[in-house]
């Protein structure tokens, strides 16, 4: 996937029940944060700033959502534990990852081991992807996304 495609048609277990699809957020920028595991440290600080910008996100018409391969009960649990605002969807199968090009081989500690690549995907009101941050780095990441969300 690269800028300037139209983002795959999806419908995916969400978080407190019910399914999202791509359709639902017609209309509306998303920004679709794809992360690695609920309630690890990167993830958490992730989660957790983007909850923090939601009303900048919101004042510029966009919504935020994430995904990872965690069930939708993990996702609850993930969600009161750290009072986060947005849906958090559930690709277990990793079908939408791999179409994304985000289920990749990782190694850590000389292991090898298949994960997600952390990625945000920034689509606009028609669908089409707008931006993709690959192998994103937390620290600073929301504001950089919130900038080119303000902007397109």
């Amino acid at each position: 996937m690269q800028a300037g495609d139209q983002f795959p048609d999806f419908t995916l277990p969400r978080d407190g029940g019910g399914s999202m699809s791509l359709t639902d957020f017609k209309g509306k920028k998303l920004v679709l944060f794809l992360y690695p595991k609920d309630d690890t440290p990167g993830c958490t600080l992730e989660s957790i700033e983007f909850t923090t910008q939601a009303d900048d996100f919101a004042a510029a018409n966009a919504i935020i959502a994430g995904l990872s391969k965690d069930s939708a009960a993990s996702h609850d649990k993930f969600i009161k534990k750290h009072n986060l605002g947005m849906p958090l969807l559930s690709d277990e199968s990793g079908e939408l990852l791999e179409t994304l090009g985000c289920w990749v081989e990782k190694t850590m500690y000389g292991r090898t081991y298949m994960g997600i690549e952390r990625t945000t995907f920034l689509i606009d009101e028609a669908g089409i992807i707008r931006q993709i941050w690959n192998k994103v780095k937390v620290k600073g990441h929301v504001a950089t996304v919130l900038e080119a969300v303000e902007t397109l």
